[in-house]
């Protein structure tokens, strides 16, 4: 056998295109599937974003409620709402990671909202104009039901949604994502629901009322004290209704219910316990 060296043709180990040719098409590939995927997380947000573990609002929520309300006394108010909160959140049947937390706000205006992480919040100008339990009640079942039905972060928008979904990959995108977003929209406090949420919000509340007392009764007188309070010039427009459009269809939905529902066991309202007659005389002696 014969040994032979045959010259080695110039080019065989070297691409005819030039290596930066291929770099910039292996790159834009990347980049078109990352902007694929973008595009379809941000038109998909409402329907992906019950999907989000809600481990992660909580934990989005704690970092930015933490620092608004690190140096806010809880007063016994607040006590009676987070009990009564609680035995709501049992009737609605929320999972165990799905905690709720009620803050007291000491400010005059007529509002409650709830947002990110079960974290609700109960003005006081509203509270001190509810007569009784079921009125109250029937504000925390609503935003109970919101959270229940993850409407917050469903309507936090698409920056939010697609950061918690990154945070699900790399926590630290995930979190400056968020972050600039709610830096952006000045926070957990800019939520809308829209009026389909609205309506599955007051019909879970109802049913968790009914649950809870045997009966709706008083529910409405939310509604009733909200209208005193706009009709009233010298009073500032109720921040509630801005945010939860009051309609007669939604009264009409309660004593809909209220019939649908009736019973002959005592359909009386329940008082506002001590506790919180003693808060009102306080704050009125303010």
């Amino acid at each position: 056998m014969k040994y032979s060296n045959p010259e080695i043709p110039e080019g065989i180990n070297t691409s005819v295109q030039h290596p930066l040719k291929e770099f910039f098409l292996l790159t834009g590939g990347i980049l078109g599937l990352v902007l694929i995927v973008v595009v379809a997380l941000t038109l998909l947000a409402d329907r992906l974003a019950v999907y989000i573990p809600f481990e992660l609002e909580v934990e989005l929520a704690t970092r930015v409620i933490n620092e608004e309300t690190a140096d806010v006394e809880s007063p016994p108010i607040e006590n009676y709402l987070n009990k009564l909160a609680d035995k709501i959140a049992v009737e609605q049947a929320l999972p165990p990671e799905m905690q709720i937390t009620v803050h007291y706000v000491d400010d005059e205006l007529v509002n409650a909202f709830a947002t990110l992480g079960g974290h609700l919040f109960m003005f006081r100008g509203l509270l001190e104009k509810l007569p009784h339990e079921n009125a109250v009640a029937m504000v925390l079942a609503h935003e109970i039901a919101h959270i229940k039905h993850r409407h917050p972060i469903r309507s936090m928008g698409r920056g939010i949604i697609f950061g918690l979904a990154m945070g699900m990959v790399s926590s630290t995108l995930g979190n400056a994502m968020t972050d600039q977003v709610l830096a952006n929209t000045g926070g957990l406090t800019v939520l809308k629901f829209n009026r389909d949420q609205e309506s599955e919000a007051d019909q879970t509340a109802l049913d968790s009322l009914y649950q809870l007392y045997g009966h709706v009764d008083g529910a409405d007188t939310l509604f009733e004290v909200l209208e005193q309070v706009s009709g009233d010039v010298s009073l500032q427009m109720p921040e509630f209704f801005s945010t939860h459009p009051l309609s007669e269809n939604r009264v009409n939905n309660i004593h809909d219910f209220q019939t649908e529902h009736s019973t002959t066991t005592n359909r009386a309202t329940a008082p506002l316990p001590d506790e919180y007659a003693a808060w009102l005389i306080s704050v009125s002696e303010k």
